[in-house]
């Protein structure tokens, strides 16, 4: 189904929140490296990661992207063409003031980082012009946290079960979040692109 069909804007969105887990890098390489230097909104990125050693992620990801890629710092001010990813063994929140804030607090879901510990605070601070993109993963993390995002009015996009190399996450959170919607990467590809700057 097209992204006109879903009938989907991004005109009045100031962040994208992502979480995934396995699977998770053939899915970021597929909608990240399309996004220009410039891109206008903050990605704000959790991956569950091994909590005893560093990430490779935002290194492998910014080889092939031309967004800035970087690990989350604690009190640090949210960039627009900026993603930011969880560093491992460290939830990150989204604190009023629109800077980040890593806890390691006990896990939830069985994860930290946790998605929905991101979605929940993320939601408390965007409101409505959130968006949150749960992609390829093998575990629930991230439904209740989609929950939270429609409640206070922003939008859920899930990629396709099918399309996943671990269908379980999106599954999960279409079962608990009957407003997120199914779409194919490319869709989900093309209304990210509808933000970029138009060339004067």
């Amino acid at each position: 189904m097209s992204v006109m069909q879903h009938d989907l804007s991004l005109l009045d969105i100031e962040a994208i929140v992502i979480g995934a887990s396995a699977g998770a890098i053939a899915s970021l390489t597929q909608l990240l490296p399309p996004l220009g230097p410039d891109y206008p909104l903050p990605i704000l990125v959790t991956v569950h990661v091994p909590p005893d050693q560093p990430s490779s992620i935002p290194s492998l990801l910014q080889a092939k992207c031309r967004v800035t890629i970087k690990e989350a710092e604690d009190k640090e001010f949210i960039c627009p063409g900026t993603v930011y990813f969880a560093p491992p063994d460290y939830h990150v929140l989204v604190e009023k003031d629109r800077s980040l804030s890593l806890s390691n607090e006990e896990p939830v879901s069985y994860a930290r980082p946790s998605i929905d510990v991101l979605f929940e605070s993320a939601a408390d601070v965007y409101g409505k012009t959130l968006l949150a993109l749960i992609l390829s993963g093998a575990n629930h993390d991230g439904a209740q946290g989609s929950r939270s995002v429609v409640k206070a009015g922003g939008t859920v996009l899930v990629q396709l079960p099918e399309s996943a190399a671990a269908r379980v996450m999106p599954e999960a959170t279409l079962a608990a979040c009957p407003d997120a919607r199914a779409m194919s990467l490319s869709d989900i590809n093309q209304l990210l692109a509808s933000r970029e700057p138009r060339e004067s």
